[in-house]
């Protein structure tokens, strides 16, 4: 989606709403038709989840009257009023902190979602009209990007609440073997004239020794002898004997046992490195991931689960915050990027030049790892 025309992204923007509101739905079923949950430090609440979605394109799209500039439009540029009374004080996730959200008067369900289909009438009136360039339709790939973030983020959520919202898992893979990938110098950060968060700018040349990597993520297959060796058991596995191989996994509020040659799945930064050492090997810097995917092409498979590197999220030479400019800056704290997107993750967010990047302790990501040799 990242060079989509106005009728591709209409018809995604349609059909990733759709999924919205079916999880949506599968969260109400789940809890009796109500959606509220007890707090989470990691999580937002649903109801409000679902607000800030239609208020993010609301703000981006409708209200911008600088929509037309992209990625050169102001952030202070003058702004009409929400469709929906008050919404910058209840979803504005810049300025209201993840504790107070969690106690909001909130609108009601049928309220919110009536907003959304406000809002999204107006967002395909206005793409319609859009011309097909870059900048004309920034701000609408942008809020295909993040109703995508939520979506996923959502069945972080089911996961971790044991909501029964799906049967998605990783799909097995073939087995995992080492690649050659040649030397080279790297080039990254341009801007080819696609959608780009600005944490991807910032054209430079990283010169990259040569090294082998994984063909696939680590698979539990390969996690089984270190757990077994007494390694520590990732978030969302525990040991029991009554399943195959001794132990199981939840999966949307079921226990199953460890598919084997499936990518093991919510392993934090912490337990990649761990088993990394156990093993004997290393993860892969951003860089030597992307130049892999690059030379190997179909022999390196990716997507199903989001892989820990050894990069920390910085700032590129040159950078400059977009006009969401909470997105990319107050992060670069040094918490590690991840790549390549899981199964949960649209496939249109399955992009090489991708940044996703999580605090290291985040084991409710759908996240595994690809090794290097040391």
């Amino acid at each position: 989606m990242r060079r989509a025309d106005s009728a591709t992204l209409a018809c995604a923007m349609t059909a990733l709403r759709a999924q919205t509101l079916e999880s949506l739905a599968g969260v109400r079923r789940a809890l009796g038709g109500r959606l509220d949950i007890a707090y989470a430090e990691e999580v937002n609440p649903p109801l409000w989840e679902l607000g800030h979605v239609g208020w993010f394109e609301e703000f981006w799209i409708a209200r911008n009257s600088q929509r037309h500039r992209g990625a050169r439009a102001s952030l202070d540029a003058a702004r009409a009023a929400p469709l929906l009374p008050g919404a910058d004080t209840l979803y504005d996730s810049s300025n209201v902190a993840h504790s107070r959200r969690w106690h909001l008067r909130l609108p009601d369900a049928r309220r919110t979602e009536r907003y959304l289909s406000q809002v999204r009438q107006r967002t395909l009136a206005l793409l319609q009209d859009a011309d097909d360039d870059a900048e004309a339709l920034y701000f609408f790939r942008l809020v295909l990007m993040h109703e995508a973030m939520h979506q996923e983020a959502g069945l972080m959520i089911a996961q971790g609440q044991g909501w029964p919202l799906t049967d998605a898992a990783p799909a097995a893979a073939p087995p995992r073997r080492d690649l050659a990938v040649a030397g080279a110098t790297l080039r990254v950060g341009d801007d080819d004239g696609g959608f780009a968060f600005d944490n991807e700018l910032g054209a430079h040349e990283v010169e990259i020794a040569a090294f082998t990597i994984d063909s696939v993520a680590v698979t539990w297959r390969d996690l089984l002898p270190y757990f077994e060796a007494g390694g520590a058991l990732p978030r969302h596995v525990v040991r029991d004997d009554a399943y195959e191989h001794g132990f199981k996994r939840a999966a949307f509020g079921r226990w199953v046992a460890l598919d084997l040659d499936a990518p093991a799945v919510h392993l934090s930064a912490h337990d990649a490195q761990a088993w990394c050492r156990w093993a004997g090997r290393r993860l892969p810097s951003e860089h030597e991931w992307v130049l892999a995917q690059q030379q190997l092409g179909a022999d390196f498979a990716f997507g199903e689960v989001w892989e820990w590197t050894a990069s920390p999220f910085a700032p590129w030479p040159g950078f400059a915050p977009h006009p969401y400019r909470d997105y990319s800056a107050p992060w670069f704290d040094g918490r590690p990027v991840l790549k390549g997107g899981s199964f949960a993750t649209p496939p249109f967010m399955k992009h090489p030049r991708y940044r996703n990047f999580f605090q290291p302790g985040r084991s409710d990501v759908f996240s595994g790892l690809r090794s290097c040799a040391a």
